[in-house]
């Protein structure tokens, strides 16, 4: 008798992502589906690897992360968020960043538990919930701006509130946090037992002079926060998997005995680049400067499409209403646009748990200019 395996994500399947990207291929379209640059990453940072590569830089590294690229960590947010952040009890380097939130899942979450969630989100968050026998309690951010609705949370926190789960800039919409969120976000948690999971993992890619309202500037909120971060972001290299999590020490302590036993340590030549790359400020500083250029000049683009778009203030995304095109449902239309027009997108209904539809795409815009125009000239003929 063969046994049978019990699934722990029944209702799982292939993500919307491979979907899009296998037929991108299949049809040879453009693909501004999948969040990832086609263009190239620095030298510099390449020749950096190298380098720890040839010095011998190849076994394990301590676990939490080489120390020399904490202590880095630690002066960058200090200088960005005036955050007294301890290198040795309060960043863990991860291979990833979705290693980060899986493992803060992981070791917050008991069966039972509720976690705050708001649609659309990046889809491995509930997965993450579900795997660990906690309920995600969704929330719909508010269409078309996708803010959040703070006093539907209230309705929503109950005594088996565990953790609320923020993403700021927003993936998929490029939405962004403000001041008044965060006061919003104080006055709920203040005086509970609730925690704050922050995916900040497009921190440096916020346009239009916003400011990154990041869990590490408040005090009162960093106390109770997991906060994750991704170098992949920053530095256009998102196939080397690597970003770190930064904690409060209590909440460290116990993130690193789930890591220990999981990854236990993170590629080890990339972090000793990584640890000399990150003196240079000036390349995450104008990081937002340079995915603006490239936001504003898709939108330029489309300008010449019955695509209307919603409004983004970070990330690598924006989405576009359809609207006025075709009454077809998201994903239908999604894979028309790929097989019929040669131009691969995401439906934002793949964020959302139920599948809600606005008519609204995701396109990614960190890509080469002669790939956004190619993208354009096929959509102008819809």
């Amino acid at each position: 008798m063969i046994p049978n395996i019990q699934s722990k994500l029944p209702n799982v399947g292939t993500t919307i992502f491979t979907v899009m990207s296998v037929l991108a291929n299949e049809h040879k379209a453009i693909n501004l589906g999948q969040g990832f640059p086609d263009y190239n990453m620095s030298e510099e940072l390449i020749a950096l690897v190298n380098k720890a590569m040839q010095a011998g830089h190849n076994q394990y590294v301590h676990m939490n992360g080489l120390p020399a690229l904490r202590d880095r960590l630690a002066e960058k947010m200090d200088d960005l968020y005036a955050a007294n952040i301890n290198p040795d009890a309060e960043i863990t380097i991860t291979p990833g960043g979705t290693y980060a939130i899986y493992t803060a899942l992981t070791t917050l979450l008991q069966p039972g538990d509720e976690v705050i969630v708001f649609e659309p989100a990046y889809d491995s968050y509930i997965p993450g919930i579900e795997i660990n026998g906690a309920i995600p309690v969704l929330i719909p951010l508010v269409y078309p701006d996708y803010k959040i609705d703070w006093e539907l949370v209230k309705q929503k926190i109950t005594n088996k509130t565990k953790l609320i789960m923020l993403n700021t800039p927003h993936n998929p919409t490029g939405a962004v946090l403000g001041a008044d969120d965060i006061v919003h976000l104080q006055n709920i948690v203040k005086g509970t037992g609730i925690f704050i999971l922050s995916d900040e993992v497009y921190e440096h890619l916020i346009f239009d002079g916003k400011k990154h309202e990041s869990m590490l500037r408040y005090p009162d909120l960093y106390e109770r926060s997991f906060v994750c971060f991704s170098f992949g972001k920053v530095y256009h290299c998102t196939g080397w998997k690597i970003g770190y999590c930064v904690a409060p020490p209590a909440l460290m302590n116990e993130f690193r005995k789930v890591h220990q036993f999981n990854c236990f340590t993170t590629n080890s030549p990339v972090q000793f680049a990584l640890a000399e790359f990150l003196k240079e400020k000036d390349r995450y500083l104008q990081l937002g400067a340079f995915l603006q250029q490239k936001r504003d000049y898709l939108k330029m683009l489309m300008r010449q499409t019955k695509f209307k778009p919603l409004p983004s203030f970070g990330s690598y995304f924006q989405l576009y209403s359809y609207s006025d095109i075709t009454d077809e449902a998201e994903k239908d239309f999604a894979i028309r646009l790929t097989k019929d027009f040669g131009v691969a997108t995401i439906p934002t209904s793949a964020f959302y748990k139920n599948e809600t539809d606005n008519k609204v795409l995701r396109f990614c815009f960190s890509k080469n200019e002669k790939t956004l125009e190619a993208a354009a000239e096929r959509l102008i003929k819809l």
